[in-house]
């Protein structure tokens, strides 16, 4: 059957355009709900995060410090006091106002001189609480051994914590030493993804190809892109717009099940081939009669047979990896402890 606008009614033919326009609407929609930017699949190789670690000393505490088992504490409180002229045995020290402590930060790429960066204080001695506690001038390294940054400040524990033998200080650290990369000034970048999948490699290979007209992206394996700059743009640049391309990345079928509840984590169209599974006197037969609508079997169907069979979750991890085994789960398991 053929129709065509001349000889179609106006209102049938609104009508109809109406419903595409809907139509359409609803597809861009649907796609765009399971989108995600290039830059949260995705890391840039060398620009990253580098941890920072540094030995100090908690002070200003009301007796609740390290006792005189923690020998490094009272070293560490004599060659202090030694740095100010004050010569004292360690043996002679027995406050337990002080706590030996170590502290952890982490150093944000493209972080300058002067920025101040959040710490985390955590008692290595056999202090009962830091809290209320002043971390006196700590350097923090790298793991080339250089200082990189400096710690002070009131060690902050909220007031509900049950463990006060750690805490933060926000903006604690000062940097004094840049980790420089010359973004600016790059032609060739490599992307690496998140998780590793030649779909998703090859879905931002091309998306970037097509928004530019050129070829400037490469995927060579499941995990990397290379990235060649337009001549007429930054990198800085590129990467901002090519970041902000939306893909919708290759659904990776999973299966999570929490060992402690038995609380199974499932795609909806996760499907089971046909199997029996004998367990612990329990026997499933998992056939078409389990899906009540008919149709491809799925994690779905069978967790709802074992539900009913009162299977506990030291048996659903059991039938779950013996499926897997048999080749009747398509899809990866993973149990989380």
């Amino acid at each position: 059957m053929r129709t065509d606008r001349k000889n179609m009614p106006l209102d049938k033919f609104e009508s109809a355009a109406w419903w595409v326009v809907l139509l359409l609407f609803l597809f861009v929609s649907v796609n765009s709900l399971f989108a995600a930017p290039i830059k949260d699949m995705t890391n840039v190789v060398g620009i990253r995060d580098n941890q920072l670690i540094g030995y100090g000393l908690v002070v200003g505490l009301n007796g609740t410090g390290d006792g005189t088992t923690s020998t490094f504490t009272t070293q560490t409180l004599a060659n202090l006091l030694q740095s100010v002229n004050i010569k004292v045995d360690q043996n002679d020290i027995s406050s337990k106002n002080a706590a030996a402590v170590m502290v952890t930060a982490r150093l944000e790429p493209f972080a300058r001189q002067g920025d101040r960066i959040d710490i985390q204080v955590s008692s290595i001695g056999d202090a009962k609480s830091l809290r209320g506690g002043t971390l006196l001038m700590t350097g923090l390294k790298g793991l080339d051994g250089n200082i990189y940054a400096v710690a002070q400040g009131t060690v902050s524990i909220p007031a509900t914590a049950i463990q006060t033998n750690g805490g933060r200080i926000v903006g604690g650290a000062t940097i004094e030493q840049e980790i420089r990369f010359d973004l600016a000034s790059r032609d060739t970048m490599t992307l690496s993804l998140k998780e590793s999948s030649l779909d998703n490699a090859v879905a931002i290979q091309n998306s970037i190809n097509t928004r530019f007209g050129e070829k400037l992206a490469s995927a060579i394996d499941a995990r990397s892109i290379t990235l060649k700059r337009p001549t007429d743009m930054s990198m800085v640049e590129f990467l901002s717009t090519m970041g902000n391309l939306d893909i919708v990345p290759a659904k990776r079928n999973r299966v999570m099940i929490d060992e402690k509840s038995g609380t199974i984590v499932a795609g909806t169209d996760i499907r089971v081939s046909p199997v029996i599974v004998t367990h612990r006197g329990m026997t499933l037969s998992i056939d078409d009669a389990l899906n009540a609508n008919g149709g491809a079997l799925t994690v779905a169907s069978v967790a709802g047979a074992l539900q009913q069979m009162g299977a506990g979750a030291n048996d659903v991890i059991a039938i779950m990896q013996a499926l897997k085994n048999a080749g009747a789960l398509e899809a990866e398991l993973e149990v989380l402890n």
